[in-house]
This record gives structure tokens, sequence and C-alpha cells, in this order.
């Protein structure tokens, strides 16, 4: 029973309502618990790669950090006895509590938010919000069609340089290719507008006017994707319990 096979409007409205519910407690147990317990299923239940996982990581880790330190000096005055001094800032323990309490708020987002983006396809995704929540096959396809770009876009980046190495420019190392890419822009934002054409004149031609379609591929509602959502909602519970 893989987490990659639940139902994607399931998935997202499931870690949406513990995201919510989250935002409503400031005890630093319930979010460390919802780590703890996101970690646990992604490493038994899913083949995300941790590599991948961890660079991910790296930016919304530096947001944490960056989340404690500065509730921590520019935070509200909670009064108290002083716990510690950090650079002349006097600090109590309900000063660094609720500080704690934020920055791993942050990072129960984080997890969360990763695990949903590592274990969702895409085209599945859209589709399900388009068959389960009634999304427009407008917005749905318009969506399609934008991831869909992303790696087209890549590959004609790629191209480019290709061409411009043949014609002689030094593309040899990362700083001469970052350098190089504002000259890029033009033909790949060329590019872009042509292909984009191309696809409505496609879909247009196709008969697709933005109403009622039938699909190919089905997403269905299946009794595991229940047990999934029970499985994060008892977690979610379980963080309650041990933060009160």
């Amino acid at each position: 029973m893989s987490l990659h096979d639940m139902n994607p409007t399931i998935k997202f409205a499931t870690f949406t309502l513990i995201m919510f519910g989250l935002a409503l407690f400031y005890n630093p147990w319930t979010p460390l618990i919802i780590i703890v317990g996101t970690l646990m299923i992604q490493l038994m239940a899913t083949d995300v790669s941790w590599k991948k996982w961890s660079l991910f990581t790296i930016p919304f880790l530096i947001t944490a950090l960056g989340t404690f330190w500065t509730t921590l000096v520019f935070g509200k005055d909670l009064g108290g006895e002083t716990w510690v001094s950090i650079l002349g800032q006097s600090i109590s323990k309900q000063e660094f509590a609720v500080a704690v309490s934020l920055s791993m708020r942050v990072l129960a987002f984080t997890v969360l938010s990763l695990l949903f983006m590592l274990t969702t396809d895409s085209k599945r995704f859209v589709m399900s919000l388009m068959q389960q929540a009634r999304l427009s096959p407008t917005i749905a396809y318009s969506a399609l069609v934008g991831f869909r770009f992303l790696p087209l876009m890549q590959q004609e980046l790629h191209q480019l340089q290709y061409a411009h190495r043949l014609r002689g420019v030094p593309l040899n190392t990362r700083w001469e290719r970052i350098r190089h890419v504002p000259k890029l822009l033009l033909p790949l934002l060329a590019g872009s507008i042509r292909r984009a054409e191309r696809i409505a004149f496609s879909m247009e031609a196709r008969g697709f006017t933005g109403g009622k379609r039938t699909v190919y591929e089905r997403i269905d509602i299946k009794p595991t994707d229940y047990v999934w959502s029970c499985v994060f909602f008892l977690l979610f519970g379980l963080s309650i319990w041990a933060g009160i």
C-alpha cells in the first residue's frame, strides 16, 4: 500500500486540513510529532529519494532557523524570568518555547508539503481535481500545459546552449553558462510563444471549448485512500494529545 497510489485530491485535502489545524497550536510537541510521524511514513511507504528530499529541505531549514532567531530577537516581550542571555538579549522560557514552536511549525509544513510533492504525479493531480473536485476543464488543461512547458523549456535551453557552443561561445564552466543565460532568454521566449500558439490551434482543432468533457484515464477513490487519510488524521490527533 504505497502512498504514491493515494488519490491526489484526497491527499491534498488531508494535508491541507492538517496544516490548517497545525496553525492553531503554539506548543513545540504538536509539530514535532507531525514531523517524526511524516518522516516515518515517508520511509516505510514511499520510494522518495532522500538525497532529493534533503536538497529541497535546505532552504526551508534556513527559513526555520531564521524564524527561530527573529522570534527570539524581535518577538513580543512575554515577560517572565530571564532564562538565558544571547548577545545581550534576555530570553525567557516562554519566549524560547514560542520561537521553537514557530520554527518547528515551519518544518512540519515543509515535510508535509514535500511528501505531497514527491509522491504525487502532476498529471494525476490535475485530472483528479477535474474529476473529484469538479475543477473546470479550462483551468485543468491550462495547468497541464504549464506543467508540460517546464521540461520542454529546459530541453530547449540545453539545445540553445549546444548551438552556441558549436559557434564558439565558451560555456565550459558554470559561471560562463550563468552569465550567458540573458542572451538565451529572447530565443527561448520566442520559441515558447510559437509552441503556445501551436498548442492553442491544436486544442481548438480537436474541439476543446472548455465545456464538459469525457476522460480517458479515470482517477478513482479507493478504500485505501480513506485508510491513508485516517492514518494522517490519527497522527494529527496523537500530536494534539502530546501537546496538551
